[in-house]
C-alpha cells in the first residue's frame, strides 16, 4: 500500500481537522477538507486545503463519494460536538461515519483513518446522561462498522481532547492509562499513521506521554 497523496478529511472545519491540514500540507500531501457551510470552506481555503462542501447530516453516500473524488485516503474526525444533543451523536458520529466508510469503498479508496474516543468499548455510566450514552455506542458501533468494512483501517482512540500546546510524545497501545491529550498531537499521530501503511489494521488508545510519535509507530508496526 502506497502513502496517500490527497487526503479527503471529513470533519475538516472541527478542532483535529484545522490542526491536521497545515501538518499534511507539510509533509507535501494535498488536502481535501470537507464541511458545511460557505464561512468553514472559506477558512479551509484559508489553510491551503482544497475545500468541498459536505453536509454530513444531510448528504447520502453518493454524495460522500462524489466529495471524495481524487482522493487516496479518508479521515474521519468529525463529531457532533457538546450540543447536549443526543440524536446528533447518531447521525454525525456513527452515521457519518458510514457514509464515510461507504463514499470511500465506491471510490474505490482503500485508506481510511478514524478517530474514535477511549472507553466507548465499555459500557456508558448512566449518572453521565443521556447524551454520553448516545455518544459511546455511536462510537462504538462505527468503530465496530470500520473494523468490518475491508478497508486499510487504523483507529485512533484519544483521551481527554485539549487545547495546549503539542508535546510530540505519546503513549499509544490497545490500552493506555486514561489521560489527556493535546488536539495537535492527535493530528499528529493522524499524520504520522498515513505515512505508514503498516498502522492500517489497528486500534489504539493515545494519551500524552513519554514517546515520540514516529518512534513509537514505527515500534509497534515492526514487521
Amino acid at each position: 500500500m502506497s502513502i496517500p497523496a490527497r487526503v479527503a478529511i471529513v470533519g475538516g472545519a472541527g478542532k483535529v481537522g484545522r490542526r491536521l491540514i497545515p501538518i499534511l500540507l507539510h509533509r507535501d500531501h494535498e488536502v481535501v477538507a470537507l464541511a458545511r457551510t460557505d464561512e468553514q470552506l472559506h477558512e479551509l481555503a484559508g489553510l491551503g486545503a482544497a475545500a468541498r462542501h459536505l453536509d454530513i447530516e444531510a448528504c447520502d453516500e453518493p454524495e460522500f463519494a462524489s466529495a471524495f473524488g481524487g482522493c487516496d485516503a479518508v479521515v474521519f474526525t468529525a463529531g457532533g460536538g457538546p450540543d447536549g444533543n443526543a440524536n446528533r451523536k447518531r447521525t454525525v458520529d456513527l452515521e457519518g461515519s458510514l457514509k464515510s466508510i461507504a463514499g470511500a469503498k465506491r471510490r474505490g479508496i482503500k485508506r481510511f483513518v478514524q478517530v474514535s474516543a477511549m472507553g466507548v468499548d465499555a459500557e456508558p455510566d448512566p449518572a453521565r446522561g443521556d447524551v454520553w450514552t448516545a455518544y459511546v455506542y455511536a462510537k462504538r458501533e462505527a468503530d465496530f462498522a470500520l473494523r468490518g468494512s475491508g478497508l486499510a483501517w487504523t483507529i485512533l482512540r484519544p483521551g481527554i481532547l485539549v487545547d495546549s500546546v503539542g508535546t510530540g510524545c505519546i503513549s499509544i497501545d490497545e490500552k493506555v492509562v486514561p489521560g489527556p491529550i493535546p488536539r495537535v498531537d492527535v493530528a499528529q499521530t493522524i499524520a504520522s499513521c498515513l505515512s505508514r501503511p503498516r498502522t492500517a489494521g489497528h486500534q489504539w488508545e493515545i494519551v500524552t506521554g513519554p514517546h515520540p510519535i514516529g518512534t513509537v509507530l514505527d515500534e509497534l508496526t515492526v514487521a
